[in-house]
């Protein structure tokens, strides 16, 4: 792979200032958008109202914390446009998200809103090793959800040209990467797998392909997908994280040069890590769930948002802001099965350690009597259909899965192509235990 580390004169001055200097934007910025947030949204008065405090009482960035939380409740319960601080006039864009009532989460952009986005991930495609006058392939899904065109405008605001491909059609995917020879592809990494079969199906060599970087989010994926993408297309598989809520896309994003975890663009987002159970504030380096304020945006300024991501805050590396670790799972997508927590990332992990077994899974629980089960059908690979190779593969995972994760399971192989694929974020878990 080639070194894409930046040039000089590559990076906004404030990727590289102080702490001190930093900090210092955050507070400005920050007493902002309190300030608007208060001021101008019905829902963030009455909240702040009802918790005691007032923009006024934040005289630093540790005072954040006597402030209310908000979730993802609050976007449901004041559907569609309750918690927008600015005239529904002034907004040029609405996207949503899937919400489990069947409505979506609203979230509105201003024209600033959409410029400081794409100047976010324009910095975020750049960290990860682009540069203007690349081809990108956007195989995100357009429309309400936020990755398509929050990847669109940030690559065009970088100076590339984008391919708007969206999600589906693998076999046409690979043809245009084919044809057209884009350097860079955002994507699921759950999805780029199924690129990467579309490409051994057809018998081409994807190590040959004209990708240098794949830009990977929407999804947690560990750093053994991360190894299985890099070698299998011989290019650097970079992570970006963002959500919907806090902006989309181009939130924080891991740097080409260092890929040890996603720095946070804080001058537009401020982050903390709290314990999930308490809501207390954590001191860097802590285990626990990551929440959000924004800093700058107009249409929906956000304050404290609870992600339910769970990671933890590290310093600088490549740049001076801080760095979050790669999603380790989610607070309400952890599986309880047995008094054991279980997260779909640490069955990746075993799968991908198992011979003859391909990287495409699912996780099924079921109740049996009292006791909760949880089966994991995932795939063999062509080389590894044969009946004993199948037992192998299955009594091994079976085995990584109880000593490693600690959680007796089925294993359930099926044939190459047997578990059904995901075109967007992939769906992990299916819980048919009975409703209590």
């Amino acid at each position: 792979m080639e070194d894409l580390s930046p040039r000089p004169g590559d990076l906004d001055a404030i990727e590289t200032a102080s702490r001190d200097e930093i900090a210092a934007l955050q507070l400005e910025r920050m007493k902002w958008s309190l300030r608007h947030a208060y001021e101008n949204s019905r829902f963030y008065r009455a909240r702040l109202d009802a918790a005691g405090v007032h923009p006024s009482d934040l005289k630093s960035l540790a005072d954040l914390a006597k402030f209310p939380f908000t979730t993802k409740k609050d976007l449901r319960d004041t559907y569609p446009f309750g918690m927008f601080a600015v005239p529904r006039e002034k907004l040029v864009r609405i996207h949503g998200s899937s919400g489990t009532t069947g409505k979506p989460t609203v979230v509105g952009y201003t024209q600033k809103d959409i410029d400081t986005w794409a100047d976010m991930v324009a910095r975020s495609i750049r960290a990860a090793g682009g540069r203007p006058g690349d081809m990108v392939h956007v195989a995100y899904g357009y429309g309400l959800f936020t990755g398509g065109l929050g990847a669109h405008y940030g690559a065009e605001r970088l100076g590339c040209t984008v391919v708007p491909m969206s999600g589906g059609m693998t076999e046409r995917q690979v043809t245009l990467i084919e044809d057209f020879r884009p350097r860079i592809i955002m994507v699921t990494p759950s999805y780029m797998l199924s690129i990467l079969d579309e490409f051994r199906r057809q018998g081409i060599d994807s190590r040959e392909c004209s990708l240098a970087v794949g830009i990977f989010g929407a999804e947690p994926w560990t750093n053994a997908m991360r190894l299985e993408i890099e070698q299998s297309f011989d290019m650097h598989a970079v992570d970006i994280y963002g959500l919907s809520e806090v902006m989309g896309p181009g939130v924080a994003s891991e740097c080409v040069e260092t890929k040890d975890g996603l720095h946070i663009w804080e001058d537009h987002f401020y982050p903390e890590i709290i314990d999930p159970a308490t809501g207390a504030v954590l001191p860097d380096g802590e285990m626990g769930e990551l929440v959000f304020t924004t800093l700058t945006k107009e249409g929906l300024p956000i304050i404290r948002y609870r992600t339910r991501d769970l990671t933890r805050l590290l310093p600088g590396t490549a740049r001076s802001m801080r760095r979050i670790e790669k999603i380790t799972g989610r607070c309400d997508d952890m599986m309880i099965l047995r008094g054991v927590n279980v997260f779909p990332t640490q069955i990746e992990e075993q799968i991908l350690k198992c011979r003859g077994l391909a990287p495409h899974f699912q996780i099924e629980l079921s109740r049996s009597g009292r006791m909760d089960q949880m089966t994991v059908h995932v795939e063999c690979t062509s080389e590894a259909a044969d009946e004993i190779a199948r037992a192998s593969s299955a009594k091994s995972l079976a085995h990584y899965i109880k000593s490693v994760v600690g959680v007796t399971t089925k294993v359930e192989i099926r044939d190459p192509g047997g578990v059904a694929r995901s075109e967007g974020k992939a769906k992990r878990v299916v819980d048919n235990r009975p409703k209590e």
